[in-house]
C-alpha cells in the first residue's frame, strides 16, 4: 500500500522535528520545509496528500500560501491544516474561509496532531469516494447523480428522481442480486405503497428509456433484479 504523503511548512526547527517525527512513526512520508516560498515548492512538485501549513512564516506567510494552493487548479483539492501559536480567531476565520481543512494551536499534542491528521485525511478520502461514486459509467451508459443526468450511447435520456435512484443503486453493485423488497426499501422509500409490482413498473420504465443498453438490467427469476456485471 502506498504510503501517504504529508508537506510539512514550518519554520521552528523544534517543532518541525517533532512533526515529521511523530507522523513518521505512524507511517507517513514527511518532508519538510522552512518558509512559505520553498513549501510552495515543494507541494507543486510532490502532490503530497496533506499539508500542515504554519501561519507565521518568514516571506510568504501561511494565509497567503494557502490562498496560493486553493487557487492553483493542481493544489486546490489537497488538505489543509493550519498551525497557529496565538489561535487568533480572524487568522483562523481568514484561513477556513479560503480553504483550510482544520487548525491546530500551538503548543499541542502530538497525539491530537496526529489524531487530527488522520481525520482530515479520512473526510478527505470519503469525498473522493462520494465524488467518484456518485459519476457511474458501465458500458455505453453514464449516470450522474449529483447532476441528475443519464446518457445512454453518449445522448442525454430524461430519468425521473426514482428511475435514476434504481438504476444508481443496480449500477453500484454490478452483478449482485437484489430482492424486490430490498429494492423497494432502499430507492423507493418508506412511504411508498410496497407490492412487488412497484418496482417491476419502475424497472421495465428504466429497461425502455436505456433502448438498446436494456440488458444490463438482468432479471433473476424468482429473486429480484440485478446489473449486468460488464466485467465479466
Amino acid at each position: 500500500m502506498k504510503r501517504q504523503r504529508i508537506v510539512v511548512i514550518e519554520d521552528e526547527p523544534d517543532i518541525l522535528e517533532v512533526i515529521q517525527y511523530n507522523l513518521s512513526r505512524e507511517g507517513f512520508d514527511v518532508e519538510g520545509a522552512r518558509d512559505g516560498e520553498s513549501g510552495l515548492r515543494q507541494v507543486r512538485k510532490g502532490d503530497p496528500d496533506l499539508v500542515l501549513l504554519d501561519l507565521m512564516l518568514p516571506g510568504v506567510d501561511g494565509v497567503e500560501l494557502c490562498r496560493k494552493l486553493k487557487e492553483d487548479e493542481l493544489t486546490r483539492s489537497i488538505p489543509i491544516i493550519m498551525v497557529t501559536a496565538k489561535g487568533e480567531e480572524s487568522d483562523i476565520v481568514l484561513g477556513l474561509g479560503l480553504g483550510a481543512d482544520d487548525y491546530i494551536t500551538k503548543p499541542f499534542s502530538p497525539k491530537e496532531l496526529v489524531a487530527r491528521v488522520k481525520a482530515v485525511l479520512r473526510r478527505g478520502q470519503l469525498r473522493e469516494q462520494q465524488a467518484q461514486n456518485a459519476r457511474i459509467v458501465r458500458d455505453e451508459v453514464t449516470i450522474d447523480r449529483e447532476r441528475h443526468e443519464v446518457r445512454v450511447n453518449d445522448k442525454p435520456v430524461t430519468f425521473t428522481a426514482t428511475e435514476l435512484r434504481l438504476l444508481h443503486f443496480l449500477a453500484s453493485h454490478p452483478g449482485r442480486v437484489f430482492t424486490r423488497d430490498h429494492l423497494l426499501s432502499r430507492v423507493i422509500g418508506e412511504n411508498a405503497i410496497v407490492t412487488d409490482r412497484n418496482i417491476d413498473v419502475h424497472v421495465r420504465s428504466v429497461r425502455k428509456k436505456l433502448g438498446d443498453q436494456r440488458e444490463l438490467i438482468e432479471t433473476v427469476r424468482g429473486v429480484g433484479y440485478r446489473f449486468r456485471d460488464v466485467g465479466s
